[in-house]
């Protein structure tokens, strides 16, 4: 079975390893494959031509990341109703018949790490750090776990707002959700019942904390969504202050497993595959060291 991933600079993606060591793990063929648009000298735009391809070359479907989660959209058959409130697909199922149906497993995979992560957490009031793309699947999966009151912030305030406004209507009765620009977290966050942090701010690239860790004297639950590496500075932060925490691995592995099980039919093992994505990082990570 041929699977893949589309987008760019996607060089160091752990997906491969993590598909097919899954694949493995069920005695599935399985062949995960990345189109880098970097390497292929490919537009954007051209997400359509690389589906294309890959259908022709009899791949059963792929995974979508940066910067085609949107642009995909237009060259679909049919979209999920998911993925279409959420407003981004990174989950192409090809047919037998040639049909190709997007889906998103961001908003599953955050829905299904923060239940196994955090169970019984409280959702009174919830902040979202971050509206990009893992913000707003992070925002749609707390609308649906409902969230009484949901505020959106980020460094764009405009996009705070615009987040806020799409999730609105997949709120419960009586909810509501609200944007922010960044200098007011430190007047929502004291007292929230949750954070999720969804900004790049933790990762290898950009280390460091994305505020300051007073704010967490309230002991909020906190909610990762970087996840290399596994263990950010804020997660520090916020076990040493007392929160309970779920890291970003939790995440990354569920919508792979939700990815793989459209691809394949077959029900993964998401704790194997969180194993899985443990060593892999241990190893890309002393590998770094030795280098």
């Amino acid at each position: 079975m041929r699977t893949g991933l589309i987008g760019a600079g996607i060089g160091p993606s752990l997906s491969p390893a993590l598909h097919e060591r899954e694949g493995a793990a069920h005695g599935l063929d399985l062949t995960y494959r990345r189109f880098d648009l970097d390497v292929l000298g490919v537009a954007p735009d051209g997400v359509g031509d690389l589906l294309r391809r890959a259908r022709a070359q009899g791949h059963a479907g792929l995974n979508i990341t940066h910067p085609c989660k949107q642009r995909v959209i237009g060259h679909l058959d049919a979209l999920a109703p998911d993925a279409a409130a959420v407003g981004a697909v990174n989950t192409v199922v090809i047919g037998t018949d040639g049909s190709m149906t997007g889906h998103n497993t961001d908003w599953t995979g955050f829905r299904d790490g923060w239940r196994a992560g955090l169970p019984g957490a409280a959702t009174g009031r919830v902040v979202l750090l971050g509206a990009g793309g893992a913000g707003a699947a992070a925002a749609y999966a707390m609308a649906r776990e409902g969230v009484g009151v949901l505020q959106v912030v980020d460094v764009d305030g405009d996009r705070a707002a615009a987040l806020a406004a799409s999730v609105t209507p997949h709120l419960a009765p009586g909810a509501q959700a609200t944007g922010h620009p960044s200098p007011e977290l430190a007047a929502l966050l004291p007292g929230a019942d949750g954070l999720v942090h969804a900004t790049p701010v933790g990762m290898a690239e950009h280390p460091g904390l994305p505020f300051d860790p007073a704010l967490l004297a309230t002991r909020p639950w906190v909610a990762e969504i970087v996840y290399r590496p596994l263990d950010t500075a804020l997660l520090g932060a916020a076990r040493a202050a007392g929160c309970r925490t779920v890291d970003g691995g939790a995440m990354a592995v569920h919508q792979a497993a939700e990815a793989f099980r459209l691809f394949t039919g077959v029900a993964p093992d998401p704790a194997r595959m969180l194993a899985h994505l443990a060593e892999l990082i241990t190893a890309e990570q002393e590998a770094a060291r030795v280098a």
